[in-house]
Parts: C-alpha cells; structure tokens; sequence
C-alpha cells in the first residue's frame, strides 16, 4: 500500500514502505522521548512504535509531578491504512527537522494531563552500536538505535493548571531504534515455537547526561555473573564544537539501591574511552517515573506491539509517593539524575534495573 513515504529514493526492499523485510511479529520501530525540568518536579514520558507485522501503531504518555502523582495514558490502534501519520488517540509525534526539533503533542483527555512539548537537539545524534542475539539458533535480537539529547519548550497541564517549560530549566532526551527487538515476541510458546533460553538474571543501564559543555550517553547489558552481553556509547559535544565524538569501550560501576527495593540509591559509574581516558561521574537520582505503565513491561493486560483492537485507550493517576508500594509498576523506572564530574554539575537521565540475580547487585 503506496504512502507518502514512497514519494522518497530511500527505498531499501523491492516493496512499499508499509511493509518490513523481516515477517517476524518481533520486528519494531519505536522512538521514546522525555523531559524533565532541573528539580525532578516534573518528568515526562511518551513514546511511539509500530510493531508492522502485527498491524499495530501504539502510543504513551506518562507525567509525573512532585515524585507524589504520575499521570498515565496508553493507547493502540490498527496500523493499516493510516501508517504515514504517527498519531494514536490523543498522542501524535510530528518531525519539525530531522534529527534537530521533534514536537510531541498530549491533547485533552479524561486522564487530566495533556501537554505540547517540542524537543530541540543539542547534540548531533549518537548511534549506537547494533545489537544483535541469537538463542538456541534462533535470532532473538538485531536492532540498530541512536540517541539525543537536547533542551525542552513549550507547556505541560495536569488536573486544569498549566506549566510553562522554561527552555534554561528543562532537558529533554529520546531515542529511536528498529529491528527485531529483544523480549518482543509474546507468543513464542502458542505459536508452537521453543522458548529462548531462561536468564537467570541480567542488569540494565543506559543513560544520557548533559554537562554544559558535553554529554555521555552509554548503554550496558550484563548477564547474572556480571559478564557484559552488550555496551555501547560515546562522549559527544554540542553543534558547533568542533571535537569528534569519543567512542567509549567499557563501563564501570556502583549502583546503591533503595533498601527494600531494586530502585536506584545512588551511583557512581566510570567510563573509559577507546583513548584510554577515564570519566568518573556520581550519579544522583532525584526523581522517577515508572515505565512499566507505558507498557515496556506488561501492565493491565498491555505490552507494547500487542494487538487490543482497532482503537484503545486505557490509564489513570497512580500515587508514587512510596516507592515501597510500587510493586505493580516497578519493572522499568527511569530516573532524572543529577551528574557530578571533575568539578562539573549536569544533569539526565538514567534507565536502570536488576532483574532476577546478579552478582553484584542481587546474588
């Protein structure tokens, strides 16, 4: 099915652009983007994916104030015929410049948030290195991403009152990836396929944190013995410097946890760089939001890509107040950080779990 996107000499498979080239219902495209202001009082997320081989487009928007309420929307829709506009219920993703200004748009709706909200770059975009898996000789993972980080504009509301977002107060970070995606795939075992493997554990980390005049952004994936399963990262800096990008290599770290939870305390992460040089930065949490009720994790039925029907919306206000009561949500909290490194204060964010054992963390 022919769409505008057709129109462009960027075809990659002798089909249309409706269509991908792998027919696994694991393959995914998926951008995610936040924002949040210094303090951690206000923290955004929403993100956008198409899942094509399940005909499905989904949509989230979650807001948390005060680290006390977090507002929640999720919504899905049929993906066929309407896949050149991303635009699932109230949520819509528009591409003002490619890679410099995305605006993300909440419209009115009967969850009491809404929001319009335009991410401006900072930094060039990062790729990432692909990631890519196979178990028991079938492929799992391979998928291709890179990351930004930039500065926030516009307003959010919530229960009737407005905020403005002041662009020297807030940051806004996103990320985009496709392929086929790890964990995806929600049917292994119905579609009479054998399962992959069982981990007994694995840690995750990917951050992005702005310094005035330099950002990091890395991603590390560790098995429950702590052996690396995937890193990738740079150190980059903002338009106009004229200093490549430094690859890193590997990451060292400390995570200090919540007692009682697996919530990030603190941390302090080292990053060495192919040239040898290290960066050693303290890491701060200072306020969190909890993914899993976008559905990166199954939540009241949901998980992203899952078929619910022509068009769903579902969400409500959870109370975030405790963290020791957030058992129902609590598989992919991200968090704003504040950042310490020879002298300098950024700030960021930083997606962090410990799921099942690990070494270190949980033996």
């Amino acid at each position: 099915m022919l769409s505008k996107y057709d129109d462009l000499l960027c075809h990659q498979a002798p089909t249309t652009f409706d269509h991908v080239v792998d027919s696994g219902d694991s393959w995914r495209e998926n951008v995610w983007c936040c924002a949040h202001d210094k303090s951690g009082r206000f923290f955004l997320s929403s993100h956008f994916g198409v899942s094509p081989n399940r005909n499905v487009m989904d949509a989230s928007g979650l807001l948390a104030i005060d680290n006390r309420n977090q507002y929640n929307i999720r919504a899905s829709r049929e993906l066929r015929p309407i896949t050149d506009e991303i635009r699932v219920g109230p949520l819509s993703y528009h591409i003002i410049e490619g890679m410099q200004k995305i605006l993300l748009v909440l419209e009115e709706n009967e969850y009491g948030h809404s929001w319009e909200v335009e991410f401006d770059a900072v930094i060039p975009p990062i790729e990432e290195s692909p990631q890519f898996a196979r178990s028991r000789g079938r492929l799992i993972e391979n998928i291709c991403r890179y990351a930004q980080s930039g500065r926030a504009r516009g307003w959010v509301k919530a229960d009737g009152k407005k905020y403005d977002i002041d662009v020297d107060n807030w940051l806004a970070h996103r990320d985009h990836s496709w392929g086929v995606r790890w964990q995806h795939n929600l049917y292994t075992e119905d579609q009479g396929l054998q399962p992959p493997l069982k981990q007994q554990g694995f840690l995750g980390d990917w951050h992005i944190f702005q310094f005035e005049k330099w950002s990091l952004c890395s991603s590390l994936r560790e098995d429950h013995n702590g052996n690396v399963l995937h890193f990738t990262g740079s150190i980059i800096y903002p338009f106009g410097d004229q200093r490549p990008e430094l690859r890193l290599v590997a990451e060292e770290h400390d995570f200090t946890l919540r007692p009682g939870t697996r919530l990030l305390a603190g941390a302090v992460v080292t990053c060495i760089a192919e040239d040898g040089s290290r960066k050693k930065v303290e890491v701060k949490p200072i306020s969190t939001i909890y993914l899993q009720a976008a559905g990166y994790w199954p939540y009241k039925g949901f998980r992203l890509g899952r078929w619910m029907g022509e068009n769903w919306r579902d969400g409500e206000c959870l109370d975030i107040s405790n963290p020791l009561n957030m058992g129902e949500v609590s598989e992919a909290p991200t968090f704003v950080v504040e950042c310490r490194c020879d002298g300098e204060v950024g700030y960021g964010m930083m997606q962090f779990g410990v799921y099942g054992k690990h070494v270190k963390y949980a033996p």
